[in-house]
């Protein structure tokens, strides 16, 4: 199975920002991508950085250093939809993405992972590719 990195970044959170992934496989990168927009959050390039990995893989282990990506697809989901994508705060943010992300997780087997970022691992890469990203 490949193994997925993600994530995203924002500079004047919201402003311009930046998502990239990294895909592994047999413990040797195979491809990787960015992304920009324009006026964005931090929250909604973690999604997209997943959701654009998931747009290009199949099955694999997505490694994310966002709680909020991790919590958000393998927990908080299963309310959100049966309340009507509302949460106990009002209406879910970054409700476009969470269903493009809950759609390509129907039809795929991922393995959601958590990994803390800026702790000298392989994210801390993904990392300056997404805020390179951001500067260019």
């Amino acid at each position: 199975m490949k193994i997925v990195y993600c994530d995203g970044a924002c500079s004047n959170n919201p402003g311009p920002g930046a998502w990239a992934y990294v895909v592994f496989k047999d413990g040797r990168p195979v491809s990787m991508a960015t992304g920009v927009e324009d006026q964005t959050t931090n929250n909604r390039m973690e999604l997209m950085a997943a959701i654009s990995a998931l747009e290009a893989e199949d099955d694999c282990t997505m490694i994310v250093d966002s709680k909020y990506v991790k919590d958000g697809i393998t927990d908080w989901i299963k309310k959100w939809k049966i309340n009507g994508w509302k949460s106990s705060t009002g209406a879910v943010k970054n409700v476009d993405l969470w269903q493009r992300l809950d759609n390509l997780v129907q039809s795929r087997n991922v393995i959601w992972e958590w990994q803390k970022g800026h702790a000298k691992n392989v994210h801390d890469y993904v990392d300056e590719l997404a805020r390179g990203a951001v500067l260019k």
